[in-house]
């Protein structure tokens, strides 16, 4: 079973250490060599993929700008989440005018997941260069751990004129068959209308080895159920989706779990909910051919 077309595959990245440095790659050998849209194309197995969002990937900071002019002269991506240091408040205002001058950046990640403080995000700073983000009408997508939702939806109510993308729902513990607090903490967020979320990283918060589809379903229906068809966003997590099985293994696990789905729903889930949260304008894209 594969997933239905048109696909938009709303967190795609790319990288190469001989341009960029990726100081986090030292601890992952298995992804620290160059990741680019050939790769991307190879490792699609054939989808129809028409259209990518790239998301930052973590680049010394100092070349921010860099990884956004690299990846914005890329024909085969569609719209850029960059990073910008948020923490900064105000003084962050300068950053985000020059990537307001990029026309594929959509929105912004300033990734928490590894800040020790689960409320990080709720320091003074950080709040107002969220609140900030919606001058420009970008999106935060929220990469965070599972034991940061709680300040994540505080985050939120505080915010409510910035659209929020949560990264693989949290990063719940699959491996762990870990339900709560987790559970009831997604409801929470989701229950703020300027979220939306991403079925996105989920084979690598399980078992990497022996995951199966089962082991995925209850927190794919739970985010169902919380954001419904009409909030919840596809990605494919490229190139990290290859330390757990592959792209095509995680497509084909999620086109078994939202089988019995209309194809409205379908074509919400894969397409136009990325569509509308990235404001991807409608237009002819191409699927990229493997080479």
């Amino acid at each position: 079973m594969s997933l239905p077309g048109p696909i938009i595959d709303a967190h795609v990245h790319l990288w190469d250490p001989a341009r960029l440095r990726y100081p986090w790659l030292a601890a992952v050998p298995d992804l620290a060599h160059r990741h680019t849209l050939d790769g991307f194309a190879a490792a699609t197995g054939g989808l129809p993929i028409t259209r990518r969002v790239f998301v930052q990937c973590e680049c010394d900071p100092a070349q921010a700008r860099e990884e956004v002019t690299w990846v914005a002269a890329m024909a085969g991506i569609d719209a850029i989440v960059a990073y910008a240091p948020l923490e900064r408040g105000e003084p962050s205002a300068s950053e985000l005018q020059w990537l307001a001058g990029q026309p594929k950046v959509r929105g912004v990640r300033r990734v928490l997941q590894g800040e020790r403080a689960a409320d990080f995000c709720l320091q003074p700073g950080f709040v107002a260069g969220v609140r900030a983000l919606a001058r420009h009408g970008f999106t935060f997508d929220l990469c965070i751990r599972h034991d940061q939702l709680g300040a994540a939806a505080e985050l939120v109510r505080r915010c409510p004129e910035v659209t929020f993308v949560l990264d693989h729902l949290g990063k719940p513990a699959i491996k762990d068959r870990i339900f709560d607090p987790w559970r009831a903490q997604l409801a929470q967020l989701a229950e703020h209308p300027n979220v939306v979320a991403k079925l996105s990283g989920l084979t690598t918060e399980a078992d990497a080895v022996a995951w199966t589809p089962a082991d995925l379903r209850p927190y794919v229906e739970h985010a169902l159920a919380c954001f419904g068809w009409d909030r919840l966003l596809f990605g494919g997590d490229w190139p990290v989706v290859e330390l757990a099985g592959g792209y095509p293994r995680w497509a084909a696990a999620l086109a078994t779990l939202i089988e019995p789905a209309t194809q409205t729903q379908h074509r919400a889930l894969l397409h136009d909910n990325a569509a509308r949260v990235y404001r991807l304008a409608p237009t002819t894209s191409h699927v990229l051919a493997a080479k």
